[in-house]
């Protein structure tokens, strides 16, 4: 099993959610309003009501022959309007 891990702004959540549905998972965790800090600067709540938008984390766990096809369809999304995804092995609790 493997989770992926994706952060990204949250005005692309839609587009992710539907590249997920296409890439064949079962299903994901979504949390909005995401802040932190990274390379490209510190994302905080001011931003939801600025117009810039926060940020989602986007949590999935799938089978590993999955990956490729989620990755070809996220992947795009995260280069054009920036964000990171991660990838880790999961075992069930």
């Amino acid at each position: 099993m493997k989770r992926v891990d994706l952060i990204f702004s949250e005005r692309e959540l839609v587009a992710v959610l539907q590249a997920i549905d296409r890439a064949g998972c079962s299903g994901y965790t979504v949390i909005k309003q995401v802040t932190g800090k990274g390379p490209r600067g510190t994302v905080s709540e001011s931003l939801a009501f600025s117009g810039v938008g926060a940020n989602a984390h986007v949590v999935v766990f799938c089978r590993p022959d999955l990956l490729a096809p989620l990755r070809d369809g996220v992947r795009p999304l995260l280069n054009r309007y920036g964000g990171v995804g991660f990838v880790s092995d999961a075992e069930p609790f």
